[in-house]
């Protein structure tokens, strides 16, 4: 019994068989942990990227669209915005960020007379209410690949304003 016992101690046959199978669930772990933390920055970054360009484009818009200094601006400037941030173009396209749709988005304005105790000069000279800034937004829920590394229900924000130039 004691021989028996010696040689399955000394025995090297499936010694590496058994270190895999304890080394594979954190390599696993690691390489599909990565691949959705990669995702999850690639989509935030898109986003924010996506809202950037819409609040940029919403600036670019007819003072005429910004008559109010709380709320949305008029027109179709907020569907055009929406249309930006979610596709990059004002009509066709296909969506640049995952499980986005135009409700994920908002487009306001507000008025501001003096930035810093400086008064608005330029553009903004004779307009009683002074720089227009639109801000547009987007919160999106997170499309994740893998979905046991904790990323369900988790969010991507993102915020960008822009002063109107009514160009």
């Amino acid at each position: 019994m004691a021989r028996r016992a010696r040689n399955l101690l000394q025995d090297r046959k499936a010694s590496a068989a058994a270190e895999m199978a304890l080394v594979l669930p954190l390599l696993v772990t690691l390489m599909f942990g990565g691949l959705e933390l990669g995702n999850y920055f690639r989509n935030e970054h898109t986003l924010v990227k996506a809202v950037r360009n819409g609040a940029r484009f919403a600036a670019r818009q007819n003072f005429t669209n910004y008559t109010a200094c709380s709320g949305s601006p008029g027109g179709t400037v907020v569907a055009d915005t929406q249309n930006v941030v979610m596709r990059g173009y004002i009509s066709g396209g296909t969506n640049i960020t995952p499980n986005i749709d135009a409700g994920d988005i908002t487009v306001t304005t507000e008025c501001f007379g003096t930035v810093a105790s400086q008064s608005m000069t330029g553009i903004y000279y004779g307009r009683a209410d002074g720089a227009q800034i639109v801000t547009v937004s987007a919160r999106v829920d997170y499309q994740p690949v893998v979905g046991f590394f904790g990323f369900n229900g988790a969010h991507l924000n993102a915020t960008s304003q822009a002063a109107v130039a009514g160009i």
